[in-house]
Formats: C-alpha cells, structure tokens, sequence
C-alpha cells in the first residue's frame, strides 16, 4: 500500500482527499503547515506528496526546494488555484512529478497518483534491467545510453509482466537474445526454465522433433519418447531466434501453439497443454517475407504483438564509448591486469561502422589487447584486426595462403606479445591468453618462443 502526505492549509480539502485517496487503497497523512510537513516528509517514508502551492509560513515551492534538498525522494504532486500554466512550469523546474490545478475533479487526482506510480515502477524496472544487462554473468552487455536503446527498455519495463508473444528485430550481433533473457529475468516466470533454439542452424528434418517433441518409433532411430522444447520450456519462455528462417511448413504448426497453447509430438495422436511465453527473434524484414509468400501473414501478426527494434551500432554512437569500457573492464578481470583505451582508440572505435555491432567491437577489443600485449590500447593496436580481415579476403580471392599458417601466425604472435606483457612469466601469459599453462608450453615449443 503506498503512503501519501498531503499538505494544504484548507482542513475541508484534506479530509475530502483523504476520504477519496483511502478508499482508492493509499494510507494517508495530511498536514496544514509546510514546515512541520517538511519535518515528517523527511522522517517518515512517503512514497507521494500532494501539497497545495499557497501556504502560510512555507509556501509549495519552498517545500518542494528544501524537500529535494533533504534528499527526499517520494513523488510531488503541486495543487493550487492560482498561476495555471506559470505556476505548473515553475513547479516541474523545482522537482515536482505532475500539477493538478484546483478546483479538480476526484478522478483527476487518483489518475495522478497512479500514473505518477506507474512512472516510478517503469522507471525501478528499466533501472534494474539496465544493471541486470551490464553485469548479468548469462549474456552479453547491452549498454542503454542511447535514446533508442533506451526506448527498448522501457518497452521491455513495460511488456514483461505480461504474457505476450514479443517479435525482437536487429540486425546480427545488436543483442537480441539479451532483450529476450531481460524480458525473461523481469517477468512472473522468471524462476521458470528460459529456452532458445536457432531456427536457422537445424535441418528442417529434425526441426519439428526439435520443437514439438517425438515418440518412440515415430522415425529411425528414434528410440524413446521425447519431450520438445515447448514441454521444456512449460512455464517459462521459449526464445525462437532466426524466426525468418522456420520452414514455411512448420509455420501452420506454430500458429497452432500460439493459438491453442497446445502441441502434438511427431509421431503422436493426442495433443499436449503448454504454458510458454514465445518470443522470436530475426534479422531479416518479415513484411517483406510476407509479400514474397515466404512467411504467412497471420503467423506474422500472431508474433508481432508488440515489436521492439534494436538499431544497428552505427546508429547509436553514444553507446560505444561505455560498451567497449565495458569490454575493456572484463578483459582486465579475466587476464588479471587492467585494459585501458586511450581518448584517441574511443574516438577511432566512435567513428568505425561496425557492421557486426555490438559482438564485432567486442572481438575487436578483446583481438586488439591479446596482440598487441599493451594496457593501453591506442588506434593503431586496432590495425591488426584490419589486417586480419584483408588476410582473410586475400585467401577468398586467390588461396595463397593456407588457413593453417594464418592461424599458426595468429597464434605465434598473440603467445610473444602476452608473454612480454607478462615479462616472460608463462603462468600469467597463460592466464591471459585463456588456456592452460601445458597448452602453453607445448605452443611456445611448437613455434620456437623459447
């Protein structure tokens, strides 16, 4: 039950408040003057203030100074018959949430306080989801400091109490298995099972089993009974990544789960009752699949409840400066050594258009610190990523150059300049190359480093 303090000097208007804000469900306080408003504001826990703006000895705005001053935090609500758009402005510029103008009516005022709730449970939500997305040991880091990315939080902040079916969009490697485990991880089913499977990278064969499950003899070599994923995931949710890429046969058969929350093993007569929150995912453009005949519409509506787009890298530079701190701070952990990038590597990796996103700045920090063997990465440790990438090209181009002496010339330079950072201790180097110190013996024998 949230309390509420309401201050104004008229003894009518508080005891009508009070008799409408107790039967709306708020334990209500009220005081007539400011000052000792401001004392049990300060001292009580209060989670909504509704305080008139004219008052005698401390006036609203002077409350609502020295309250925000004082360090409270409980939402405030300005009353007042006087001043109208003036005196609203000059309220939100101290601090207030909302102004409601008197006289009102008593619906205005409960509206009020809910959506001033509201507000304040989105914005608990989008905060933990955001700290949940930057440290969550299960995925990969989603910065939000983008107005975009922000966007997607809250969607998600609002969405995830909610059983609805949930169509994530982006391209590769913005992060949408991390959207779907953040709207998992905040939802009623949270302490339920959190399955995904890559339609993409299943032979259409075995897709179905996958899914729905089989029975024994139902196929050679199937020789039990199976539970799909759906029974898996029976209480919790099931991430459907590559969404565009389901068979066109297999898609009637999920339109038949999202419609029924039932399924049917291959193999199997009878149907199953399921109870899973279905999100999918895809980077491919569904409309346009639709209009081709390669997806079925009502399968794309059924889907598309609520859409939430994850922009491209390139399309929200704000976020790259904090994700490859980010990445920067994780490697220091895991090699045991702090990963710095100085002003000019934020600026040269700002300016690059990474076309694999957030995965592609990761792999480029992380390639960049293990050759390179600086704490302090500058522009031009970024180069040997680029050189990487026109080796590669050169042996789709002509073959010179076999896949193995790539990677042993990978290897032999990323051992010399670990073990330098490490000033010859191999048991450090080892660490920060993230393999055994017996693999590493073998490798600096193998290539000659001793």
């Amino acid at each position: 039950m949230s309390r509420v303090l309401i201050v104004d000097d008229e003894p009518g208007l508080r005891q009508s408040l009070g008799l409408l804000l107790g039967d709306a469900g708020y334990e209500v306080a009220s005081e007539s003057d400011g000052r000792r408003a401001l004392e049990r504001a300060t001292t009580e826990p209060f989670d909504l203030v509704l305080c008139d703006v004219r008052m005698p000895q401390l006036s609203g705005l002077e409350f609502l100074r020295a309250y925000r001053d004082r360090g409270g935090t409980a939402l405030v609500i300005m009353m007042s018959a006087y001043g109208g758009e003036d005196a609203a402005l000059a309220a939100m510029k101290e601090g207030a949430y909302d102004y409601v103008p008197k006289p009102f009516r008593p619906d205005e005022v409960v509206l009020a306080l809910r959506k001033a709730e509201e507000r304040e449970r989105l914005r608990r939500t989008v905060a933990g989801l955001r700290a949940q997305l930057e440290s969550g040991p299960d995925s990969r880091a989603m910065v939000a400091s983008s107005p975009a990315m922000q966007a997607a939080l809250d969607i998600v902040a609002r969405v995830a109490e909610h059983p609805t079916t949930v169509l994530i969009t982006g391209e590769s490697g913005t992060g949408k298995e991390v959207i779907a485990r953040a709207i998992h991880r905040a939802s009623p089913r949270a302490g339920a099972a959190f399955i995904g499977i890559n339609c993409a990278a299943i032979p259409e064969s075995l897709l179905e089993s996958e899914l729905f499950g089989h029975t024994r003899g139902a196929f050679t070599g199937a020789s039990a009974d199976k539970a799909g994923l759906f029974e898996q995931a029976d209480g919790g949710t099931l991430l459907l990544d590559e969404i565009g890429e389901l068979p066109f046969g297999l898609q009637a058969k999920l339109l038949r789960v999202l419609q029924e929350s039932e399924i049917r093993r291959v193999g199997d007569h009878r149907t199953r009752r399921v109870n899973v929150r279905v999100l999918a995912a895809t980077a491919r453009d569904l409309q346009a699949d639709v209009r081709d005949g390669r997806f079925r519409e009502d399968l794309f509506y059924r889907l598309h409840v609520v859409a939430i787009h994850l922009p491209p890298l390139r399309g929200r530079r704000e976020d790259v400066a904090p994700l490859a701190r980010l990445f920067t701070a994780r490697l220091g952990s895991r090699f045991g050594a702090p990963v710095e990038l100085s002003d000019a590597a934020l600026a040269w990796l700002e300016s690059q258009p990474w076309p694999g996103n957030v995965r592609e700045l990761e792999n480029a920090i992380e390639r960049a610190a293990i050759l390179s063997g600086k704490r302090r990465l500058e522009p031009g440790d970024f180069e040997v990523t680029r050189r990487a990438s026109i080796v590669g090209e050169g042996m789709k181009r002509d073959g010179a150059e076999s896949l193995r002496s790539v990677v042993e010339d990978a290897e032999r330079q990323a051992i010399r300049a670990a073990l330098e950072a490490a000033a010859g201790n191999r048991r450090s180097a080892a660490r920060r190359l993230g393999v055994s110190l017996r693999t590493l013996f073998y490798k600096i024998q193998r290539y000659g480093l001793e």
